[in-house]
């Protein structure tokens, strides 16, 4: 775990009273004054940096109490030591000057804040293509880029926990908006914590036909098809054992398939995660409607008063009423009904998805992909089946010509075309047990024509032998 790597004060700046300065200047450092730079920085610029950061911040920002000191040249190396000695830089020295660079651990953990810091806001239509991306890429090209199942699946993770956080946070935000007693704080709160930093960038083109989700059947398309397919999995997990992420074929494809049902568990499972996004959002929007509707002060007089205008209204006489001419209706201002009134939303109609099949190995394809297996090792020359064909038919300290071999089928074949080349293949390993040399003429078998050659098996050393052998030969 990262935090077993951590010096135990770490986290203490983040903790004390100035921390919003301490976080704002670890941010700071690392975005600016770090950067991309490659090699540390001398502890002198690092010390100018945190002076002219500090120039923005007062003394009780700053300190943590009355032992800061008050002079700004004395309090940026106060400042640079606080950090030195909670873990979060490492001084050392190179070539006898000082230099200073974020703790590695450390390093790791203000990337994961400056993160955080940067917002929340996040594109839905930019997840879903990114999963479907990948998906279909390694699908396309399973031998070559079965990287990009897993890139998928971790993608799809990522989007699925900012869906877990996006209502946790909106409800929040809620509780925030409801406690707030100025009306002017609350609509300041709604627009600047919920619109600005939760609610997603292309929210509002959910309910249109520029849905982003409508890649989302796709996705279950590709991973259920992928799944349903032997010959996929195989060459994915082939993939995978290539690339060093698994042990064997057999955890490779357990890898792969685990990937896959991730993929369709999440896309097929996100309508609970939507409706509740929804929910907040929708009550919310009720909330403000509402706040901006009744913020108005009430006149608890004003019944009073129109009910006294309607009895004084009444008890006059009728000649104190004009003859008025009937109203006559404006066919430019029509009246108001049910078309002007608000329409709650549509329900999201559930996306149709197939139950997965019970996959069972097709016989016929694990005879094909066995009989390839075969094929490849028939065809396969291996030091160890060079040595065995030369091992029975030529003895130690004796030679043999090409054309004295004889070549009885395919499999002696495979082997004859490369004894021409034993003393390079394999990286010249074979070079101390045979020696090769060219033969006169031309040989000619019936599988192939070429020039002659001679090989020596040479006589193994001493220490090489069996224990037995020396006695034998005595």
């Amino acid at each position: 775990m990262l935090f077993t790597h951590l010096a135990d004060d770490l986290f203490r700046p983040l903790a004390s009273p100035s921390r919003a300065f301490n976080a704002a200047l670890l941010l700071h450092l690392h975005g600016r004054v770090f950067g991309d730079a490659a090699e540390p920085l001398r502890k002198a610029d690092l010390i100018v940096a945190i002076g002219e950061f500090s120039t923005g911040w007062s003394q009780a920002e700053i300190a943590d109490d009355a032992t800061a000191p008050a002079d700004p040249i004395e309090r940026r190396s106060y400042v640079y030591r606080r950090l030195v000695e909670a873990g979060w830089l490492v001084e050392r020295r190179e070539r006898y000057v000082p230099v200073v660079d974020f703790d590695p651990e450390a390093r790791i953990l203000i990337e994961e804040l400056a993160r955080i810091e940067r917002g929340e806001t996040r594109s839905y239509g930019g997840a879903v293509l990114e999963v479907l991306g990948a998906l279909e890429s390694a699908i396309a090209n399973p031998s070559d880029r079965s990287e990009a199942l897993r890139n998928a699946a971790k993608a799809a993770r990522t989007f699925l926990a900012h869906l877990r956080g996006l209502a946790g946070g909106l409800r929040k935000v809620e509780e925030r908006i409801l406690r707030e007693p100025n009306v002017g704080a609350a609509l300041r709160l709604y627009f600047e914590e919920f619109v600005e930093r939760h609610l997603v960038s292309d929210y509002r083109t959910l309910h249109t036909r520029f849905n982003p989700f409508r890649f989302r059947s796709r996705i279950v398309r590709e991973a259920g098809g992928a799944l349903r397919d032997p010959l996929t999995l195989r060459a994915l997990a082939e993939g995978h054992l290539r690339e060093g992420r698994a042990a064997d074929l057999a955890s490779a494809e357990r890898s792969v398939r685990a990937d896959l049902v991730e993929i369709l568990a999440i896309f097929e499972g996100l309508d609970p995660h939507l409706d509740a996004v929804a929910a907040v959002v929708a009550r919310l929007e009720r909330r403000i409607a509402a706040t901006l509707r009744y913020r108005e002060p009430r006149d608890s007089a004003r019944i009073e008063r129109a009910a006294a205008a309607l009895r004084a209204a009444g008890a006059a006489p009728a000649e104190a009423f004009p003859d008025l001419p009937a109203p006559g209706i404006s066919l430019l201002r029509p009246p108001i009904g049910p078309p002007q009134l608000t329409h709650p939303r549509m329900p999201r109609r559930a996306i149709e998805s197939d139950p997965l099949p019970e996959i069972e190995t097709d016989p016929s394809i694990e005879a094909f992909v066995l009989a390839k297996d075969a094929f490849r090792r028939r065809t396969t020359v291996t030091p160890e089946r060079i040595v065995a064909y030369l091992d029975a038919r030529l003895a130690p300290g004796r030679t043999l010509r090409g054309s004295d071999l004889t070549v009885e089928d395919v499999d002696a074949f495979v082997v004859f075309q490369r004894l021409r080349e034993i003393d390079v293949l394999f990286d010249g390993s074979l070079r101390g047990r045979y020696r090769l040399a060219p033969g006169e003429g031309r040989l000619a078998n019936g599988w192939i024509d070429c020039p002659d050659f001679v090989i020596e098996r040479l006589a193994e050393p001493k220490s090489r032998r069996r224990p037995g052998l020396a006695s034998e030969t005595r």
